[in-house]
Protein backbone atom coordinates (compact mmCIF):
# COMPACT_ATOMS: atom_id res chain seq x y z
CA UNK A 1 0.00 0.00 0.00
CA UNK A 2 1.31 3.21 -0.79
CA UNK A 3 1.41 5.40 2.46
CA UNK A 4 0.83 8.96 0.94
CA UNK A 5 -0.94 12.01 2.89
CA UNK A 6 -1.48 15.38 1.90
CA UNK A 7 0.85 18.11 3.29
CA UNK A 8 -0.47 21.38 4.62
CA UNK A 9 1.13 24.76 5.91
CA UNK A 10 0.25 25.82 9.19
CA UNK A 11 1.17 29.56 9.00
CA UNK A 12 1.03 31.77 11.82
CA UNK A 13 -2.02 31.71 14.19
CA UNK A 14 -3.44 31.80 17.78
CA UNK A 15 -5.84 30.27 19.72
CA UNK A 16 -7.54 32.10 22.55
CA UNK A 17 -9.51 30.73 25.83
CA UNK A 18 -12.53 32.38 26.27
CA UNK A 19 -11.48 34.89 28.89
CA UNK A 20 -8.36 36.20 26.80
CA UNK A 21 -10.93 36.32 23.76
CA UNK A 22 -13.02 38.90 25.95
CA UNK A 23 -10.45 40.80 27.06
CA UNK A 24 -9.25 41.37 23.83
CA UNK A 25 -12.18 41.65 21.52
CA UNK A 26 -14.93 42.65 24.56
CA UNK A 27 -17.19 41.15 27.36
CA UNK A 28 -19.33 38.04 25.65
CA UNK A 29 -17.17 37.81 22.31
CA UNK A 30 -17.84 34.99 20.32
CA UNK A 31 -15.35 34.57 17.09
CA UNK A 32 -17.04 34.28 14.01
CA UNK A 33 -16.32 31.63 11.38
CA UNK A 34 -14.13 32.58 8.14
CA UNK A 35 -14.24 29.10 6.57
CA UNK A 36 -13.17 25.44 7.78
CA UNK A 37 -10.16 24.19 7.89
CA UNK A 38 -9.55 20.57 7.58
CA UNK A 39 -9.57 19.06 10.47
CA UNK A 40 -13.69 18.61 11.90
CA UNK A 41 -14.76 21.42 14.21
CA UNK A 42 -11.77 23.83 13.72
CA UNK A 43 -12.01 27.24 11.74
CA UNK A 44 -10.09 30.49 10.62
CA UNK A 45 -11.78 33.33 12.07
CA UNK A 46 -12.32 36.80 10.78
CA UNK A 47 -11.05 38.00 14.42
CA UNK A 48 -7.13 38.97 14.27
CA UNK A 49 -4.60 40.38 16.53
CA UNK A 50 -1.13 41.31 16.56
CA UNK A 51 1.80 39.13 18.69
CA UNK A 52 3.80 41.71 20.21
CA UNK A 53 7.78 40.62 20.79
CA UNK A 54 10.90 42.48 22.54
CA UNK A 55 11.80 43.40 19.18
CA UNK A 56 8.56 43.63 16.62
CA UNK A 57 5.21 43.47 16.45
CA UNK A 58 3.36 40.36 13.66
CA UNK A 59 0.66 42.33 12.79
CA UNK A 60 -2.95 40.35 11.95
CA UNK A 61 -2.14 37.48 13.02
CA UNK A 62 -5.12 34.74 12.50
CA UNK A 63 -6.96 33.28 15.52
CA UNK A 64 -8.39 29.71 15.04
CA UNK A 65 -11.62 28.82 16.67
CA UNK A 66 -13.08 27.02 18.97
CA UNK A 67 -11.56 28.91 22.05
CA UNK A 68 -9.72 26.21 23.76
CA UNK A 69 -9.07 26.18 27.44
CA UNK A 70 -5.46 27.93 27.28
CA UNK A 71 -4.56 30.41 24.59
CA UNK A 72 -1.62 29.62 22.52
CA UNK A 73 0.38 30.97 19.85
CA UNK A 74 1.80 28.99 16.86
CA UNK A 75 4.84 30.96 15.12
CA UNK A 76 7.56 29.49 12.79
CA UNK A 77 11.14 29.60 14.52
CA UNK A 78 12.01 32.98 11.63
CA UNK A 79 8.33 34.67 12.71
CA UNK A 80 9.58 33.93 16.66
CA UNK A 81 13.07 34.88 15.80
CA UNK A 82 12.07 37.89 14.12
CA UNK A 83 10.03 39.36 17.48
CA UNK A 84 12.59 38.10 19.81
CA UNK A 85 10.42 35.71 21.39
CA UNK A 86 11.51 31.94 22.43
CA UNK A 87 9.06 29.58 21.02
CA UNK A 88 9.93 25.45 21.92
CA UNK A 89 8.99 22.99 18.97
CA UNK A 90 6.28 21.25 20.50
CA UNK A 91 3.23 19.42 20.41
CA UNK A 92 -0.38 21.37 20.06
CA UNK A 93 -1.31 21.96 23.82
CA UNK A 94 1.94 21.82 25.13
CA UNK A 95 2.78 24.63 26.47
CA UNK A 96 4.74 24.67 30.20
CA UNK A 97 7.83 26.29 30.45
CA UNK A 98 6.99 28.19 26.76
CA UNK A 99 7.51 31.81 25.39
CA UNK A 100 5.73 34.97 26.26
CA UNK A 101 4.36 37.78 24.51
CA UNK A 102 1.73 39.88 24.35
CA UNK A 103 -1.48 39.80 22.34
CA UNK A 104 -3.27 42.85 21.31
CA UNK A 105 -7.04 43.40 19.92
CA UNK A 106 -9.11 46.35 19.41
CA UNK A 107 -10.69 46.24 23.07
CA UNK A 108 -7.73 45.13 24.87
CA UNK A 109 -4.26 43.22 25.61
CA UNK A 110 -2.88 40.28 27.40
CA UNK A 111 0.12 39.53 28.71
CA UNK A 112 0.91 35.30 28.10
CA UNK A 113 3.76 34.29 30.31
CA UNK A 114 3.80 30.60 28.26
CA UNK A 115 2.12 29.90 25.21
CA UNK A 116 4.41 30.50 22.10
CA UNK A 117 5.32 27.63 20.67
CA UNK A 118 6.55 26.11 16.63
CA UNK A 119 4.62 23.17 16.30
CA UNK A 120 6.23 19.91 15.72
CA UNK A 121 5.28 18.44 12.48
CA UNK A 122 2.71 15.51 12.81
CA UNK A 123 0.10 13.56 11.20
CA UNK A 124 -3.40 13.78 12.03
CA UNK A 125 -4.98 10.07 11.29
CA UNK A 126 -8.09 8.22 12.80
CA UNK A 127 -7.48 4.80 14.42
CA UNK A 128 -8.86 3.92 10.85
CA UNK A 129 -5.99 5.78 8.91
CA UNK A 130 -3.31 4.57 11.72
CA UNK A 131 -4.41 1.02 11.27
CA UNK A 132 -3.87 1.08 7.62
CA UNK A 133 -0.53 2.75 7.83
CA UNK A 134 0.62 0.57 10.18
CA UNK A 135 1.17 3.24 12.75
CA UNK A 136 0.32 4.05 16.59
CA UNK A 137 -0.79 7.27 18.43
CA UNK A 138 2.12 9.14 19.39
CA UNK A 139 4.77 7.02 17.05
CA UNK A 140 7.28 9.08 15.21
CA UNK A 141 7.93 8.86 11.23
CA UNK A 142 9.92 9.96 8.58
CA UNK A 143 8.01 12.12 5.52
CA UNK A 144 9.26 11.63 2.22
CA UNK A 145 8.07 14.77 -0.16
CA UNK A 146 9.18 14.02 -3.77
CA UNK A 147 9.16 17.36 -6.38
CA UNK A 148 11.15 18.65 -8.72
CA UNK A 149 12.61 21.40 -6.97
CA UNK A 150 13.23 20.45 -3.29
CA UNK A 151 12.86 16.76 -2.52
CA UNK A 152 13.01 16.06 1.19
CA UNK A 153 12.44 13.75 3.85
CA UNK A 154 11.24 15.16 6.88
CA UNK A 155 12.36 13.26 10.53
CA UNK A 156 10.79 13.60 13.67
CA UNK A 157 7.16 13.51 12.40
CA UNK A 158 4.50 12.86 14.85
CA UNK A 159 1.64 10.71 14.93
CA UNK A 160 -1.42 11.92 16.34
CA UNK A 161 -4.27 10.43 16.60
CA UNK A 162 -7.93 10.54 17.19
CA UNK A 163 -11.58 9.93 15.91
CA UNK A 164 -11.77 13.55 15.28
CA UNK A 165 -9.33 14.08 13.38
CA UNK A 166 -9.24 13.80 9.20
CA UNK A 167 -6.01 12.32 7.47
CA UNK A 168 -3.40 15.77 6.93
CA UNK A 169 0.09 16.60 7.81
CA UNK A 170 0.95 19.46 8.99
CA UNK A 171 4.10 21.56 8.58
CA UNK A 172 4.76 25.10 8.85
CA UNK A 173 5.70 27.79 6.56
CA UNK A 174 9.45 27.56 7.20
CA UNK A 175 9.02 23.62 6.30
CA UNK A 176 7.25 24.36 3.53
CA UNK A 177 9.19 27.09 2.06
CA UNK A 178 12.51 24.37 2.21
CA UNK A 179 10.66 21.77 0.42
CA UNK A 180 8.58 23.96 -1.67
CA UNK A 181 5.59 21.94 -0.54
CA UNK A 182 2.55 24.18 -1.25
CA UNK A 183 -0.70 23.09 -2.52
CA UNK A 184 -1.90 20.15 -3.69
CA UNK A 185 1.47 18.44 -2.21
CA UNK A 186 1.60 14.66 -1.08
CA UNK A 187 4.15 12.81 1.28
CA UNK A 188 4.98 9.56 1.46
CA UNK A 189 4.97 8.00 5.28
CA UNK A 190 8.72 6.00 5.89
CA UNK A 191 8.08 4.36 8.42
Amino acid sequence: MEKKVMVETSARHVHVSQKDLETLFGAGYQLTKKKDLSQPGQFACFERVDVVGPKKTLSGVSILGPVRKATQVELSLTDARSIGVTAPIRESGDIAGSGACKLVGPAGEVEIAEGVIAAKRHIHMTPADAAAFGVTDKQIVRVRIDNADRSTVFGDVVVRVSESFALAMHIDTDEANAACAFAGTFGEVLD
